[in-house]
């Protein structure tokens, strides 16, 4: 960085945590909850190649409210790790200047590289990296397709905090597995917390990580290519594109904004999905409304903004019918 641009020793947080436990959520909390003389940045990270979690925090909060938000879409973290996260975070550090950084990597992602990258030589001066927070749903402990994955284990084992989150939906057998499995695959020093909603509190960031990065894994084979939120939209009025990786699939699309929607129509298509994660920003005849759909409900969050309609679905298997769907929540006229 330029010495007129030096950014030096900012308070860095990675928080992480598998597909729908509410890391997006826990952010939102904080940041409303932030000092309001402070100035926030959070650099996004998403499986998907389209990005919506960026969407959904810019329509709630603003660099007015000082936070600034920046996104790195397209999911294979040995590759994001790289030089589109370093760049896309450079940038967002110079023009924030933050006094607080978030780094959501994504759900399917290895938060070890992401740890890795920031507590390199390069970020050196520039990162003081403190707790490293992971959000997991206790009950997912009963289904083996997550105690088996190895980024579910990896994002434990790298936590200083476990946030044991949707603790309103627990019986009292999933908080005590939870606590077994945190005492199994947790560091020593990993602090238990159990919380409802999200509801994290600012100074839980505070205090350095304990977590060791270890040395990053690249793989070659996966070139770079452009980012599909930076390409043109073509005269259909919609773009589609496709992801694959630790054992999910990923499609999305992007609207062009004059394409409005039904906003009943679309809550009943996505109502009627049944899938791992759904994540939307969608510009409806009613208003601007986010949507977030996990195994537990689908809500809907009212926006201030957005620049276009976008939606992302996480599933084991593509629906090819899903596309035709979604256009027929066009609405009228």
């Amino acid at each position: 960085m330029s010495t007129q641009q030096r950014i030096i020793n900012v308070p860095t947080n990675i928080i992480t945590g598998f597909l729908g436990s509410g890391k997006t959520t826990a952010i939102l909390h904080l940041l409303k909850n932030k000092p309001t003389n402070e100035r926030w940045a959070v650099l996004v990270n998403e499986f998907g190649e389209i990005g919506v979690d960026g969407s959904l925090f810019e329509g709630q909060h603003n660099t007015g409210e000082g936070v600034y938000i920046r996104e790195v879409p397209g999911g294979c973290m040995c590759c994001t790790a790289g030089l589109p996260m370093q760049i896309a975070l450079n940038v967002l550090l110079t023009t924030a200047k933050p006094d607080r950084l978030l780094i959501e990597p994504t759900g399917l992602g290895h938060p070890i590289e992401v740890l890795g990258v920031l507590s390199g030589k390069y970020y050196q001066e520039s990162l003081t990296i403190q707790k490293v927070i992971t959000l997991v749903d206790a009950r997912n402990l009963t289904e083996s397709r997550y105690t088996n994955h190895e980024t579910f284990n990896q994002q434990i084992a790298i936590a200083d905090v476990i946030v044991g989150n949707k603790s309103d939906l627990y019986k009292e057998a999933d908080r005590i597995a939870l606590e077994k499995y945190v005492i199994e695959k947790g560091a020593s020093h990993a602090e238990l917390l159990i919380t409802e909603q999200g509801v994290l509190e600012p100074s839980l960031l505070r205090g350095e990580t304990l977590a060791a990065a270890e040395p990053l894994h690249y793989h070659p084979s996966h070139n770079q290519k452009p980012s599909i939120t930076e390409l043109p939209i073509p005269e259909s009025g919609y773009l589609k594109v496709e992801n694959k990786g630790e054992g999910f699939r990923s499609i999305g699309w992007r609207f062009t904004p004059y394409r409005v929607f039904d906003r009943n129509k679309l809550i009943s298509f996505f109502n009627k999905l049944n899938v791992e994660r759904m994540k939307a920003v969608f510009i409806t005849e009613s208003g601007i409304f986010g949507y977030n759909l996990t195994s537990d409900a689908l809500t809907e969050l009212p926006l201030d903004d957005c620049a276009e309609s976008r939606v992302e679905i996480i599933a084991s298997d593509i629906d090819s019918s899903w596309e035709q769907q979604i256009l027929d929540c066009l609405a009228a006229g």
